[in-house]
């Protein structure tokens, strides 16, 4: 039985590129490589500042919506206590007419709620986000500002 080769075995893409090779050909004086690896740091630390704050505001979310549901259980208990307690029809229909609205008005209070809690953790999280782009704009401004004064200098 034949085996096929992939015409791709053979194939070494060094032969055809080498990044050192051809960044050592180039003088690149201008470049402060210690300080685009800082600013790299900067960037990754606020991608984790920005994913701390979304898991925070999560954790803060799943908290409230627990809390949220362990007083839906207890009301509707005591709601169906109430129900269940000695009345006429018109007492009960009456009863659970004002339950039902207490407990709609609550729904879209809790709703509001956990919706303001996601607002705000996604506003802290896109804060570091945008803080940090800022920060690299301003990088990139001074790094283009020092290469051009080196330049005026040489020239």
């Amino acid at each position: 039985m034949a085996t096929t080769q992939s015409p791709f075995n053979d194939f070494d893409v060094s032969k055809f590129f080498n990044p050192s090779k051809l960044f050592s050909e180039f003088k690149v004086t201008s470049i402060d490589f210690e300080a685009v690896l800082a600013g790299q740091r900067r960037n990754i630390e606020a991608f984790t500042a920005a994913n701390q704050a979304a898991l925070d505001g999560f954790q803060i979310l799943a908290k409230r919506q627990a809390e949220m549901v362990r007083q839906s259980v207890d009301e509707a208990n005591k709601a169906v206590k109430e129900l269940f307690a000695a009345g006429s029809p018109e007492e009960k229909a009456s009863r659970q007419a004002e339950l039902t609205k207490v407990a709609f008005e609550r729904a879209v209070a809790n709703t509001r709620e956990l919706a303001e809690l996601v607002a705000r953790s996604q506003a802290q999280a896109i804060d570091h986000i945008n803080k940090r782009v800022a920060e690299g704009l301003d990088e990139v401004k001074g790094f283009i500002a020092k290469a051009n004064g080196k330049a005026s200098r040489a020239a």
